[in-house]
């Protein structure tokens, strides 16, 4: 499964490329040959005919916002039904690590903690009650994370800031993401679990330690977690 986040980031890179690149058409057919895709299958998903598609690509036509959009959005659907041979092949040439970011984004304006804790239905459990400022937030499978992630990696996580919420998913008592967390280079404004039915006390004695608010999210699912996130994200811009 390919998270939102990834697809979003491909989809950036692929609509940038073209829209920087002085030859569009070339880019535009470019991109439908790395996806392994005719112009009659294109345009089949777009709902055009082959020869618009054609016609874009040896410039005949200039690409606006509507159609970049929808053509982009072709291709990854088509790389979907073929087990994400290509996307999967992009993000280890970007370094995205498909196994474990869910989700990143960055907030324009900070989100205090009292903000997050109504957001993801959080409760602190620890003693550090700081009204920290949250500049963005990472949603991380934290069996994804903890299995497939280097230690370098973690500053791929952060994002652009630090000062963020780092949400772990999947999270049985707490103690794997917090020990990771306590051996990190950078540490995040504020930690989130989301799915311990208890939670280790040594992770609290780590969060404690390192200062950092920890969190217990009851968002019902990951899915839930990450559409409130987001519509509180769109709020802060």
């Amino acid at each position: 499964m390919i998270s939102n986040y990834v697809m979003e980031l491909i989809a950036k890179r692929i609509a940038g490329d073209i829209v920087i690149s002085t030859d569009y058409g070339s880019a535009l057919r470019r991109w439908r040959e790395i996806f392994g895709v005719t112009q009659q299958e294109l345009a089949r998903m777009m709902g055009i005919s082959a020869s618009v598609v054609s016609d874009y690509e040896k410039s005949r036509r200039a690409p606006g916002v509507r159609f970049l959009k929808r053509f982009v959005e072709a291709l990854l659907l088509i790389d979907s039904r073929r087990d994400w041979e290509v996307v999967k092949q992009l993000s280890k040439s970007l370094n995205i690590n498909v196994g474990a970011i869910i989700d990143v984004r960055e907030l324009s304006s900070p989100m205090r903690l009292h903000e997050l804790l109504e957001c993801i239905k959080g409760a602190l459990i620890n003693s550090v009650a700081d009204d920290v400022e949250i500049y963005g937030y990472t949603v991380l499978d934290s069996i994804g994370a903890i299995e497939t992630m280097s230690g370098n990696e973690f500053w791929q996580i952060m994002g652009m800031t630090s000062r963020r919420a780092l949400i772990f998913t999947k999270v049985s008592t707490g103690r794997s993401p917090l020990i990771a967390v306590r051996v990190a280079p950078v540490k995040p404004a504020v930690i989130v679990l989301h799915g311990p039915k208890r939670v280790d006390p040594l992770a609290i004695k780590l969060a404690d330690k390192e200062g950092l608010p920890l969190i217990v999210s009851f968002a019902e699912n990951v899915d839930k977690l990450i559409d409130s996130l987001r519509n509180k994200s769109v709020q802060h811009i």
